[in-house]
């Protein structure tokens, strides 16, 4: 793990990339800021989380990092040993999660629940989507206060790492560490009436198999009753309306993605 600090005094905010080593959008991000030296208003850590994994090339060594939180410092496996040292670096920090998807283009915002952080920041992000994963936080570091994640696009691409940029920069607006004036350019975020948010009900297990399928778009309602994937040629059909969130055919080992409810709009969350 690697961790930048600028500006004096103890950092309140944080900045993660690399959670996943196949996932550089979040350090590729990280190392623009920090390239361009900007002066901030208020401390900050930059931080670099599993360095081995994206050496590697790999999601992970030997367990998944953003599954095992909240770690143990004498565990065997490296990703749950640099868990525990994650979680105690960022204690008392409100922390961005940068990650990216197989399965949605556009930047995904998500956090637990609407408490008081996520109602100040989220509305100030680039993204267009929003999801609240309520208890379906699978040993995510999501589960801890003040932690958002951010899917910054499709994995691996050049429009990841320059949303990562973006969404960097928004959070750091947002949390006083940079200036307005100095952050991106605030009409890239989408009116907050446009912005729906989606609550997430549970995962959609993905049965065993050698060849997967996806028929439907994410975040669109799929009816009861729709063949919405197949696992060796064989559909799965809904069992009842939902709507698909990160939905793909080999994103996840074990399931296909997350069903979910439509629940509203960034702008009615606000007014809650």
């Amino acid at each position: 793990m690697k961790v930048y600090e600028l500006g004096e005094g103890t950092p309140e905010v944080a900045v993660i990339g690399g959670i996943h080593g196949d996932e550089p959008c979040g350090p590729l991000a990280i190392k623009r800021l920090l390239a361009e030296e900007p002066t901030v208003q208020r401390p900050v850590k930059l931080i670099i989380a599993n360095e081995e994994a994206l050496e590697a090339g790999q999601r992970y060594l030997e367990a998944d990092l953003n599954r095992v939180f909240p770690g143990d410092p004498a565990a065997d496996a490296h990703e749950r040993r640099l868990a525990a040292d994650l979680l105690a670096e960022i204690e008392g920090c409100t922390t961005l999660a940068l990650h990216s998807t197989q399965s949605y283009a556009e930047p995904i915002g998500a956090v637990k629940a609407v408490d008081t952080v996520a109602r100040e920041i989220v509305p100030q992000l680039p993204v267009s989507v929003i999801t609240e994963t309520d208890d379906n936080t699978d040993g995510r570091l999501i589960k801890y206060p003040n932690v958002i994640e951010v899917e910054c696009g499709l994995q691996g691409t050049d429009d990841a790492a320059k949303n990562g940029y973006e969404l960097v920069r928004a959070f750091l607006a947002a949390t006083g560490v940079l200036p307005l004036d100095d952050a991106m350019d605030r009409l890239s975020v989408p009116d907050p009436e446009t912005i729906p948010v989606f609550r997430v009900e549970g995962p959609i297990p993905k049965a065993e198999g050698t060849e997967y399928e996806v028929f439907v778009e994410n975040f669109e309602r799929v009816s009861a009753g729709t063949a919405f994937a197949a696992v060796d040629g064989e559909a799965i059909h809904a069992e009842a309306d939902f709507y698909p969130v990160l939905l793909s055919p080999y994103g996840y080992a074990d399931i296909f993605g997350y069903r979910s409810e439509r629940v509203g709009t960034v702008a009615e969350w606000n007014a809650d």
